[in-house]
């Protein structure tokens, strides 16, 4: 009895440190924005994605209603699971899990084939909250689910298996600046402090707090700053700043566990918004397959029933491939927590320029080159087959801007 006894503990706290494990391993950083504090005055939706599949790539599917796009695990063929995507409504969702809103160990299992559910079937916020009523006892979900719509909504949603509140970005008393930021606990969750990702809390509200002041909280800064942070003020670790040694062969490294662009980070998710419905096709996915300093952001439409191979894959993504390349040079050391280090070093001077540099260089033109096209079609309604042509163009040119740019780090070299 005493063995049987032993034995059942050690189960018992194998379960519960599973348990830990995959409710701690897959947090992340995301936003909201409404239209009244942009820079254009359209609706942005913004997640950092921090899981255990490294492997990202996108997708393009039919639910019962509406196509749509959506970023998946690439090991999951199917694309039961969307983590983030856009419909051809102009509707965009996300989440970041949240465990202090599971009733139980299952909370969260389901929240990925949520909102592969949502984006079949919902063209506004209305329509999610219908589904969250219908679903209401039914789902598996543990999560902040953030959406936009082309109604110029944009809002949180703190969900569990029986019940969600909404916090509207467009109301003053949820959001006196026009923008909410979450990262993995719930303001409305029943127990306080379970949650987590406080520091990366602090951090991105500071971060917003000072974009909004200066009048640029647009897809830019969320891409090329907000995303790719690696400041711990808690620490007072600013790495892109200090000075780096003089001595090569003691590189600066940072600790990345706490900071926004995580070790964890496998993919960015930013949606630029449609003002109406009638401009709808104009919303616009933006998305980062593999950790933020290691990759560049591609613009993507629904209206597109086809996924350009740089971001698609039969089996990997190659932008993904790339990144991870890039990520095992930049975190060089694989003895147990040592992955969590970046090299900063490596960062900022390899090549002479630093990896940072030629890769915000590479999406800086990509950002400009997609303005200005959304600028045209503002105008103009394009055809389908345009949008197609330079959605594939544009993938293919940062494919290769990228592998020309790191030709030794290539996947294979």
């Amino acid at each position: 009895m005493k063995n049987l006894h032993r034995d059942l503990q050690r189960i018992s706290f194998i379960v519960c440190f599973m348990f830990l494990i995959i409710n701690t391993a897959t947090p992340c950083t995301v936003a909201v924005v409404s239209g009244k504090a942009t820079a254009d005055g359209k609706p942005l939706l913004w997640k950092n994605r921090d899981a255990s599949a490294v492997n990202n790539k996108m997708i393009y599917a039919k639910g019962p209603k509406y196509a749509f796009i959506g970023l998946i695990n690439a090991s999951d063929s199917q694309g039961s699971s969307v983590w983030a995507g856009i419909n051809t409504e102009g509707f965009a969702i996300m989440n970041a899990a949240s465990s202090d809103l599971a009733d139980d160990e299952k909370g969260g299992d389901g929240n990925g084939k949520f909102m592969r559910l949502a984006l079949g079937e919902c063209a506004s916020a209305a329509d999610f909250e219908a589904l969250l009523l219908r679903t209401s006892g039914q789902r598996q979900v543990a999560a902040n689910f953030g959406l936009i719509d082309a109604e110029g909504n944009a809002c949180f949603y703190e969900t569990g298996k029986a019940n969600f509140v909404k916090l509207d970005a467009n109301d003053r008393r949820f959001a006196p600046f026009g923008y909410i930021v979450r990262t993995n606990y719930a303001f409305t969750a029943p127990e306080k402090f379970k949650g987590g990702g406080y520091i990366r809390f602090e951090r991105i509200s500071r971060l917003f707090e000072k974009a909004l002041a200066e009048g640029r909280l647009d897809v830019k800064f969320i891409l090329l700053e907000a995303a790719r942070d690696l400041v711990n003020e808690k620490l007072h670790s600013y790495p892109l700043t200090q000075p780096l040694p003089s001595d090569p062969a003691r590189p600066l490294y940072v600790n990345t566990n706490d900071t926004i662009n995580r070790n964890s980070t496998v993919s960015v998710a930013v949606f630029h918004g449609a003002a109406s419905r009638e401009k709808a096709f104009l919303a616009t996915m933006w998305v980062m397959l593999g950790r933020p300093v290691c990759s560049v952001a591609v613009p993507l439409w629904a209206c597109v029933p086809e996924i350009p191979a740089p971001v698609g894959g039969s089996t990997t993504a190659p932008l993904n491939d790339l990144a991870k390349s890039i990520a095992a040079y930049l975190y060089p050391d694989k003895r147990g927590h040592m992955t969590q280090y970046l090299n900063v070093t490596r960062l900022r001077n390899y090549g002479g320029e630093g990896v940072l540099p030629k890769l915000l260089r590479i999406e800086n033109e990509a950002i400009s080159r997609t303005e200005s096209k959304r600028r045209q079609w503002e105008k103009s309604k394009p055809d389908p087959n345009e949008v197609a042509e330079f959605e594939a163009s544009l993938a293919a040119w940062v494919l290769e801007a990228v592998k020309n740019s790191f030709p030794d780090l290539l996947p294979g070299k």
